[in-house]
């Protein structure tokens, strides 16, 4: 009797056994497939490079970042885009080259390293061209601003939104810059663009091309004399530690722009790119609070760290702008018309 029991008792507890192996095997299946099914579903279909040359503080990297955060969330994870800030993909000029032949995705650039590439952009640097920035929003806002978005198309690549680089304006290490005549003879370093140096030369000074992350080493060197930009580069790159001259001037509004190589552009469906386009002017407008303020406390940080800073007097302003006659004669014949429309969205115009 004893011996069936115990009998009895070795095959419930083999049926017990195998009960619980069998729910074992089913709940690993089930983990295994959940996990494979998650890990697909997160997997992108494409994640795309986006080159900036600023740190990773500054107005247009966050923005990037926003817009590359917003893509994702949108396409579910579909698409991911990479932002690789401080030119770790090279200078803006080797941006937009690379971006010509297949090597970057997407960036934002200023127009004044376009224009050696697209001439029409040029239009937009022109030296005293925007009354303030209200006026030069009203421009890129419109559409003068949406037809430009589309010249970068011939040139195998997709303009997307406009970005704030706020205006340049000079500095100076050896002596402030008060006139006209304080100008003559400075080497002054100038962006990558033809523009530039004909602005810079036309002003009397010799300008001197030379890449962004150069131009501190070129200023505590005395290879130049001084640079121009805006405030939030002057003091992110910290050039006020080695010229403490400030003069505003805001000879020149320079917008950025963010673009997308032609080639991956025809990768995506018509959805995703409209969800690239209306993610792009999202971060685009929060791009432009970010650099207001931003450029409001640079300034701030600029002047406590004793920089002179130095208003031009109406008539000597008056001065450097007939100063850039030659170059509007120069794109006058070809780009009047952008030009006058550009004056008529002011609301002084230009006589």
């Amino acid at each position: 009797m004893s011996i069936d029991m115990d009998a009895g008792s070795r095959k419930g507890k083999g049926k017990w056994i195998l009960v619980c192996a069998v729910a074992l095997v089913l709940s690993a299946t089930g983990f295994i497939l959940l996990y494979f099914q998650r890990d697909r579903e997160t997997v992108p279909e494409y994640v795309f490079t986006y080159a900036e040359n600023q740190t990773q503080d500054y107005p247009t990297t966050l923005a990037g970042l926003r817009f590359a955060q917003l893509v994702e969330e949108r396409t579910q994870g579909r698409i991911q885009i990479q932002v690789r800030p401080e030119g770790i993909m090279g200078s803006e000029t080797e941006v937009i080259r690379q971006m010509q032949y297949g090597g970057i995705d997407f960036a934002r650039v200023s127009i004044a390293q376009m224009s050696d590439f697209i001439p029409e952009m040029n239009v937009l640097q022109l030296p005293y061209l925007y009354e303030d920035s209200a006026h030069m929003w009203r421009v890129l806002d419109g559409e003068i601003g949406d037809r430009f978005l589309q010249y970068p198309k011939e040139y195998g690549l997709v303009g997307l939104s406009w970005y704030d680089a706020g205006a340049r304006s000079l500095y100076c290490s050896t002596r402030p810059i008060r006139t006209l005549e304080d100008m003559q003879g400075l080497r002054i370093r100038v962006q990558e663009a033809e523009m530039m140096s004909e602005m810079m030369n036309a002003l009397g000074a010799v300008a001197v091309q030379i890449p962004y992350d150069q131009v501190y080493a070129a200023l505590e060197r005395k290879q130049v004399d001084g640079a121009e930009n805006n405030w939030s580069s002057y003091e992110t790159m910290q050039h006020y530690e080695v010229a403490g001259y400030y003069t505003v001037d805001e000879h020149i509004r320079i917008p950025e722009m963010q673009i997308c190589a032609q080639h991956t552009w025809e990768l995506l469906t018509e959805t995703d790119r409209e969800i690239i386009l209306e993610c792009a002017r999202e971060s685009a407008l929060y791009e432009r609070q970010l650099w207001t303020e931003h450029e409001r406390a640079a300034r701030e940080h600029a002047l406590q760290s004793r920089v002179e800073e130095i208003y031009l007097s109406d008539a000597e302003k008056e001065k450097f702008q007939a100063a850039m006659d030659p170059i509007y004669q120069q794109y006058y014949e070809e780009f009047g018309k952008d030009i006058e429309e550009i004056f008529a969205q002011g609301t002084k115009g230009r006589e």
